[in-house]
């Protein structure tokens, strides 16, 4: 564990197997020097559990980083559940899995990622009150997803004006890749705007939904990286962008709400070498855990979401315009900003 390369000195690193309900799960907790760790939890059908140890590794910091940005009082966490979230999911295995977030006393807090809904929420919420993302509840505001995508919509505008010197989308042409929950509502944030839209997704029924509401052009997924467009908003799994992708790619930013798009750090640098202007990802996509942060304080407000995600895309605009002012890659100066954030919570 210690030698992995995506161990970033965690915490801790809890792994929760139920045989009775089938749960394969692990939470990875990776700093709580600002607050309790918080982060969504991802169910996906990985192939091996080293795929699954890796992704909660890199979500869990990567969630640090967010909430640090975010200028949250909460530190980074996050679940992965191994299985098939179309096939696999069942009352106890939600039950089980509500279980071993209470066991951790608070240190945790949950709400939905890739593959989990409200209603999976719903479930583990009779089994520990440490959990967010509800439609039911004093503090409940439902799926996050609106308010991420509204955070990324607005990213994608402060990183076009950088780039092409107007934030105005009408007539950019943008392809995103996944339009799920996040990356759905943010192209009809986009087509409102006037955008031209190409999008791929597994999902055949989610495409054809998506492009009858906002006119987007249907392409297959390996293709989306060939587009010739203004823009690329990555809005599925990770590590995206990466030694194959990166030299087929036509656009001058990347900006996106998928959590961990770069394979490897080095990739940064390499945007950056090729004039593509990245928004890091966990600047860019924190919308949605303002959004749990609020829930979680048992108070909710919408004006204070807004007020939050205000600061956020300044914070985003300043992280963009440092690294054009000294040549820096955009995750190094996002990262020097988030690790100086927790080092100080953690020597106050």
């Amino acid at each position: 564990m210690f030698d992995h390369p995506s161990f970033d000195g965690h915490e801790g690193v809890h792994m929760f197997e139920d045989k009775a309900s089938g749960l394969k799960a692990i939470i990875a907790v990776h700093s709580t020097a600002l607050g309790p760790a918080a982060g969504g939890c991802r169910m996906w059908n990985y192939d091996t559990g080293e795929e699954a140890l890796r992704d909660a590794l890199r979500l869990s910091k990567g969630m640090s980083f967010k909430n640090a940005m975010a200028g949250l009082p909460l530190g980074g966490g996050k679940a992965v559940i191994w299985g098939n979230s179309k096939t696999d999911k069942s009352p106890a295995l939600f039950e089980a899995f509500g279980r071993a977030i209470n066991s951790l006393n608070g240190s945790y807090y949950t709400a939905e990622d890739v593959g989990i809904s409200p209603k999976d929420m719903e479930i583990v919420a009779t089994q520990t009150k440490y959990v967010a993302g509800l439609d039911q509840g004093d503090a409940a505001s439902g799926d996050p997803s609106p308010i991420t995508a509204l955070g990324v919509y607005r990213g994608i505008k402060a990183s076009a004006k950088r780039v092409f010197g107007t934030d105005d989308l009408s007539g950019r042409t943008i392809a995103v890749q996944g339009v799920g929950h996040v990356g759905g509502y943010l192209c009809d944030h986009l087509a409102e705007e006037g955008a031209t839209l190409i999008i791929a997704d597994i999902d055949e029924a989610l495409l054809k939904d998506v492009s009858a509401r906002t006119g987007a052009t249907v392409v297959a997924t390996d293709e989306i990286y060939d587009q010739y467009v203004d823009i690329f908003s990555p809005n599925a799994l990770g590590a995206v962008i990466n030694p194959q992708t990166l030299p087929r790619l036509k656009a001058k930013v990347v900006a996106g709400g998928a959590n961990n798009q770069l394979s490897i750090a080095e990739m940064d640098a390499a945007l950056r070498d090729r004039g593509i202007l990245y928004a890091p990802d966990y600047v860019i996509n924190g919308g949605g855990i303002i959004n749990v942060a609020a829930e979680i304080s048992g108070a909710y407000s919408r004006n204070w979401v807004m007020g939050k995600l205000n600061v956020l895309i300044e914070t985003l605009g300043e992280v963009l315009d440092e690294a054009l002012s000294r040549n820096a890659p955009t995750n190094e100066v996002a990262e020097q900003i988030a690790r100086t954030r927790i080092a100080a919570a953690q020597s106050a």
